[in-house]
């Protein structure tokens, strides 16, 4: 098992535009597939992108297939790993929904997201995804592929009253965050 220092909102690596996976099935690739793994289980994340880890390639990982302690009410999202990634909106319909990220640690704001997405891309073997999803889980991978692309939700936000910490906003909710 090994647990990689998640980079905090500040370090200049996040804002990098990650570079593509060129081969797939390597064992590079299932290394950092398993450090991603073990990186976000151990922060009690629903996911986390190679950015987030030093790492500057176009893989994210979410999702569990089980209940989130920090999203308790949010429906299960597959455990899923995606490589260069493409998403394209269903549709022009928001939702706004408060968001919280291994690198914003202690804190949550209130992010639009698109309500349907389409994303694409492949699993760490080169075998292709498609999947259109909506809700929680279209969430989830719009804002693990923004690590990708060089954004954190802040900068996603239009509302700067809606943002703050975890422990103000909401009590009963432990203050170590994910995303």
């Amino acid at each position: 098992m090994t647990v990689r220092t998640i980079l905090k909102m500040g370090d200049p690596r996040l804002l990098r535009i990650a570079q593509p996976v060129t081969e797939f099935d390597t064992d590079e690739l299932h290394l950092l597939l398993t450090d991603l793994l073990d990186t976000m289980r151990a922060a009690n994340g629903a996911g986390l992108a190679a950015p987030q880890i030093g790492v500057d390639l176009q893989m994210v990982v979410f999702g569990s297939g089980q209940p989130n302690p920090r999203y308790p009410q949010a429906p299960i999202v597959p455990r899923t790993v995606l490589i260069n990634p493409v998403i394209t909106p269903i549709g022009a319909d928001e939702q706004l929904d408060w968001e919280g990220c291994l690198s914003v640690p202690g804190m949550r704001g209130m992010v639009p997201r698109w309500s349907q997405v389409r994303y694409t891309g492949f699993d760490v073997w080169g075998e292709p995804i498609d999947r259109t999803v909506e809700g929680f889980h279209a969430r989830v991978v719009q804002h693990e592929c923004d690590h990708l692309w060089g954004k954190l939700y802040p900068m996603r936000m239009r509302d700067f009253t809606q943002f703050g910490f975890t422990e103000v906003l909401f009590p009963g909710i432990d203050a170590q965050e994910n995303d």
